[in-house]
């Protein structure tokens, strides 16, 4: 791998986790600022704006990136320009025409959310998902620049923008707020609009920060394209079709959990409402599909972001009939996802009570939705890497297939298990949901490539092990600190999970060191920091 690829990878993962870290962030002043009412509102509107949002770009900025790197592989230059040019042209119509699709149907997806006399007003969410719908018009033209940069081996470009666009949208999303409700005593609803057209604010930021790299390589883009010795006129329709079915295995991943919540947006206030509930439906779904749904998430994010380093090569390995090394790749992604995602899960689900407080105040039910749901990330990431895989052995097909399967069990069972269990219901059917999905994919792989999870399985019974002694151990130093200290203060709550958490990785990484499972999934630089620390 070149140097310059190894340099473009790190700069887009050091902007894509700073933005991801920003967007975690601003939950505390925001949840402040809106209540209970207004994140449930915002929670709402942005569900559908996900789906809309993959449904105008497909996927397509990444299989642009994917195609124009290949035409430039092969000294093609003048043609990936051509790609470019006409990618740009289709996502701005399909932006437009998403923005108008979803800000026609806005009264249709606000109707499920506004059941029970004290549910959620039909108005109210119409107007905050017609706010946020703003933004499709220009994020699908901004994806393709960014993908157009990337297929340059050029990171810098999409990682500033990525930056600039939540740093810009998170203060017009906070002032704006602040303003209506603080200065001006405007209403919820107001405010919850400004927070979602945020999104459009900063698309347009980001859209200035790309067009400035953009003009500043005009120059370099045109003498590459006098440079072009090939120059073989490709017919842009075969182009397109090549984009269009590459991009498909992109959206699907990228889709599922927006998918799964949607099921929520159009059965849970429904649900809760019949069990007589209607009164917290409102907050009781801000915790469900906001609060807790971004701390849950964090652990797949960072595991998926190790072991997706892995697919290029075992994607290679396999097209080239390696199966030795496939397996021994396929081996590595899948513990590194379980050995960073299991610990870590398990650490949120025990420490949930401070960990919530400190992000959103101290909540009951959030405490208890957010324990019972951060498990299911060891699903949501082994779904994510285990239809990675699937696309890299040409199986895209199987994905969908398992993906639809998952869907449909998670609506079978979302009403019953509500009614059953309350919000936590919604939890259990995204659980089984994933775990039929992600059983589907396991076996897509087996039957495709006659992989064997042994060593997996026997990696993971001692990632488990080593898991509960730590729980153990936590458990036990957030019982003694609980005692001693006010876990619904939000300060207290920090020093309870820096305290906790310190136990905990200092538990697991010193027993994974002295089994030398973590030399066994990092290799000689796990060895010289065990030779640093003497164990």
């Amino acid at each position: 791998m070149s140097s310059k690829l190894i340099k473009g990878a790190m700069i887009l993962t050091l902007g894509s986790v700073l933005s991801k870290i920003l967007g975690l962030l601003y939950v505390i002043p925001l949840n402040t600022l809106l209540g209970k009412d207004g994140v449930s509102l915002y929670a709402y509107a942005y569900v559908p704006y996900t789906i809309f949002m993959s449904i105008a770009t497909a996927g397509i900025p990444l299989a642009v990136s994917k195609i124009i790197a290949k035409y430039n592989s092969v000294g093609q230059y003048s043609v990936s320009q051509r790609i470019f040019k006409s990618s740009f042209k289709i996502m701005l119509i399909t932006g437009v025409l998403s923005f108008f699709a979803m800000f026609a149907t806005a009264p249709f997806l606000a109707e499920f959310g506004s059941y029970g006399k004290k549910g959620l007003s039909k108005e109210d969410l119409t107007t905050v998902i017609r706010a946020v719908s703003f933004a499709l018009i220009l994020v699908p033209a901004m994806s393709i620049i960014r993908g157009f940069f990337q297929g340059h081996e050029d990171m810098k470009p999409t990682a500033v923008s990525q930056v600039v666009e939540q740093i810009v949208r998170i203060i017009f999303l906070l002032s704006g707020a602040f303003v209506v409700l603080k200065i001006l005593e405007g209403k919820l609803v107001t405010a919850v609009s400004l927070a979602t057209f945020a999104a459009t604010i900063g698309a347009i930021a980001s859209m200035i920060v790309l067009v400035i790299y953009l003009n500043k390589q005009i120059p370099f883009l045109k003498q590459l394209a006098e440079k072009d010795e090939n120059k073989i006129e490709s017919s842009m329709a075969d182009i397109q079709r090549e984009i269009f079915f590459s991009s498909i295995p992109f959206v699907v991943v990228g889709i599922a959990m927006p998918l799964f919540q949607f099921v929520d947006n159009l059965t849970f206030s429904r649900a809760m409402a019949s069990i007589g509930l209607d009164d917290i439906v409102k907050s009781a779904f801000g915790i469900l599909n906001f609060n807790t749904q971004k701390l849950v998430v964090i652990p797949m994010t960072l595991a998926t972001a190790f072991s997706m380093s892995l697919i290029p090569a075992l994607t290679s390995s396999y097209a080239s009939g390696n199966m030795e090394k496939f397996r021994h790749e396929l081996d590595k992604a899948f513990q590194i996802v379980l050995f960073i995602t299991i610990p870590a899960v398990i650490g949120i689900s025990i420490l949930a009570g401070p960990i919530y407080t400190v992000f959103y105040g101290y909540n009951p039910l959030g405490t208890e939705i957010l324990a019972i749901y951060a498990p299911a990330a060891i699903l949501f990431a082994v779904f994510s890497i285990s239809a990675a895989v699937l696309q890299g052995i040409n199986m895209q097909k199987m994905t969908v297939l398992s993906l639809s399967m998952g869907l449909l069990t998670k609506c079978i069972l979302n009403i019953p298990l509500i009614k059953t269990f309350e919000t936590a219901g919604a939890v259990y059917a995204t659980t089984l949901g994933y775990l039929v999905a992600c059983l589907l994919n396991l076996f897509f792989i087996y039957y495709s490539t006659d992989y064997k999870y042994t060593v997996v399985v026997k990696r993971s019974l001692l990632m488990f092990i080593f898991t509960a002694i730590m729980a153990g151990a936590v458990f036990g130093a957030e019982s003694v600190l609980s005692t001693v200290m006010d876990p619904e203060s939000r300060w207290q709550s920090i020093l309870i999970i820096v305290i906790c958490v310190s136990v905990g990785v200092g538990i697991y990484g010193l027993l994974a060191l002295k089994s030398n499972l973590a030399k066994m999934l990092f290799g000689r630089r796990i060895h010289l920091l065990r030779e640093k620390l003497n164990v």
